[in-house]
């Protein structure tokens, strides 16, 4: 390689790199060309044990610590991560697959954001006075103890980020769990954090699959949950963290709907969809991957959107002007072209793509679906992969009832040039994270989560404190207190 993706060690825990080859090894493969780049090894009990340890014993030191003293850290560690950018961006592509032209203005970036943002916020996080007359309450905001961050593949560094901020912010520790699909970002980021000033323990990471995700989240010590993955992982998450009564925070999938209306700005419309559909080579849980187009501009759209991607560059993610990358894995492609084919089974019409790509990796056409109807099989279920699904409406009513017809509510989107009728929609989409003439934007300052089964609490913003720290009440009473005897 001509860079250098063998981490020094597979876990960052305690301020250094800690390495235990007793665990299974991990190989690390670069999606571009499926060669093996690196290996690291799952966490054994001893190194769960390590961690965990580590975490308790430095928290309530970082708590003690003031806001300002805290966000002063995270903001140097946001500082380091922008200076580095190249290299995460690169390191990044390695990981995931994703072209440079990507992940260089949305990954480490946005990471960078993060604690930027939970930085600045520290020193904000304060508690309230309440009068009673003679007498009065206080209230704290205080940290909720050992945070555990379990991350998904698609976003590495971003998710390593968005979940580390907001819980140091707050005064926690926390254990981060890449997914063991993509190991290897979530080391620099401790690294970076440690680097910053961050103190040992206070933000450690741990490999391994799903059986070193259960031991963290079953753990007594632990008090915090938090998960980016599919709706199935995260019922076995959610319902083991349910059994120690934790905090949660659960970021799941989706079959989001976008809606386009016969007023729509075509250009726009589309732009919107080929985010929705074909950033991230599609592996994005927020995609509005069910596209309703009204009937009287349906041939439009598909017209505008066939020619659209026929300015894809599919090539090395390495090449800064490719802009369509791999799947993450060869499994995954499997399954967005086992999708491919039962959409074709179905009866839904071919626009284009549809097949894997002749090359080395794990390379596959963007694919778009018209004439796709409300119970196929492409139109409920998740494919996580770059298929596109269009499916026609005339009505209103209609296409409100058919886009939260669906187990789904992550995100939802419409493009109209009517703003009453944008708002009203918005209003009524059963979904956490809305757009409105755009699609994906995903600024930290907003709120980003779903509802139904696509997930409870909510990263990012001011609300976001609220899932990592607890409030206590402090009754103050000034004058006598009564008893009945």
């Amino acid at each position: 390689m001509p860079y250098d993706t063998q981490p020094a060690a597979s876990h960052f825990i305690n301020g250094a790199y800690v390495e235990d080859t007793a665990g299974t090894p991990i190989d690390v493969i670069y999606p571009a060309t499926g060669e093996k780049i690196a290996t690291v090894y799952a966490a054994t009990p001893a190194i769960v044990e390590q961690a965990i340890a580590a975490a308790k014993s430095a928290q309530a030191a970082w708590a003690a610590m003031s806001g300002t003293e805290r966000g002063r850290i995270l903001r140097k560690a946001a500082d380091l991560l922008r200076e580095r950018n190249h290299d995460l961006s690169v390191l990044e592509t390695y990981d995931t697959g994703k072209p440079y032209q990507e992940t260089s203005v949305a990954d480490a970036t946005s990471g960078a954001d993060a604690l930027e943002y939970f930085g600045g916020m520290a020193a904000t996080l304060t508690g309230e006075h309440i009068q009673l007359g003679e007498n009065w309450v206080y209230t704290r905001r205080e940290a909720l103890g050992v945070c555990v961050g379990i991350g998904a593949w698609n976003y590495p560094t971003q998710i390593a980020c968005w979940k580390g901020a907001p819980a140091l912010a707050c005064g926690n520790a926390m254990i981060f769990k890449p997914s063991e699909t993509t190991p290897l970002c979530a080391l620099k980021v401790a690294e970076i954090l440690h680097e910053a000033g961050l103190p040992a323990g206070i933000y450690n990471v741990v490999q391994g699959m799903g059986e070193v995700g259960a031991s963290l989240v079953t753990d007594p010590r632990v008090d915090k949950v938090s998960l980016t993955g599919s709706v199935p992982t995260g019922r076995k998450v959610y319902a083991a963290a349910a059994e120690g009564i934790k905090h949660v925070t659960m970021e799941l999938g989706g079959k989001s709907p976008m809606i386009v209306f016969e007023d729509a700005d075509i250009e726009n419309a589309v732009s919107g969809a080929i985010l929705g559909n074909f950033y991230s080579s599609g592996q994005v849980c927020s995609n509005g991957t069910r596209v309703f187009v009204h009937k009287a501009i349906k041939e439009q759209f598909l017209n505008r959107l066939a020619e659209r991607l026929g300015d894809a560059v599919i090539g090395d993610p390495m090449d800064p002007k490719t802009s369509f990358g791999p799947m993450v894995s060869e499994r995954q492609r499997a399954i967005a072209l086992e999708y491919i084919e039962k959409g074709q089974a179905e009866g839904a019409r071919l626009v284009t793509g549809g097949k894997m790509l002749e090359r080395d990796g794990f390379y596959m056409e963007p694919t778009v679906f018209a004439d796709v109807t409300d119970d196929m099989v492409i139109a409920r279920e998740e494919i996580f992969g770059p298929v596109m699904a269009v499916l026609d409406f005339e009505d209103e009513e209609d296409v409100m009832a058919r886009a939260n017809d669906t187990e789904f509510g992550l995100a939802a989107g419409v493009f109209t040039r009517d703003l009453t009728r944008a708002h009203r929609v918005a209003a009524r989409f059963e979904a956490g994270t809305c757009y409105i003439n755009t699609y994906n934007d995903a600024p930290v300052e907003a709120p980003f989560g779903g509802s139904k089964n696509s997930g409870v609490g909510r990263e990012n913003s001011k609300a976001a404190i609220e899932h990592y720290s607890q409030l206590k009440s402090v009754f103050v009473r000034m004058d006598d207190v009564e008893a009945p005897f």
